[in-house]
């Protein structure tokens, strides 16, 4: 099963910070970092969700093993 955990988490506190917060930091837009902690959640999750797909996707099939008797 894909990993989502962390990139959801990331999501979360990124939304927070950048939709809920208003409190001002000197030099620094906590709005932005929240944007930017969003996107990379959201990058993140797309990532885990397509390997995730490919590895579900690989089919082994293994040949039976064919052994002569004798006689």
């Amino acid at each position: 099963m894909a990993d989502t955990g962390p990139p959801l988490v990331l999501i979360a506190i990124g939304l927070v910070l950048w939709l809920a917060v208003t409190a001002t930091v000197s030099g620094i837009s906590i709005q932005t970092i929240g944007m930017i902690l969003t996107i990379v959640g959201a990058v993140w999750l797309v990532v885990e969700l397509v390997q995730w797909r490919s590895a579900r996707r690989t089919v082994v099939r293994e040949r039976p093993v064919v052994r002569e008797r004798e006689y």
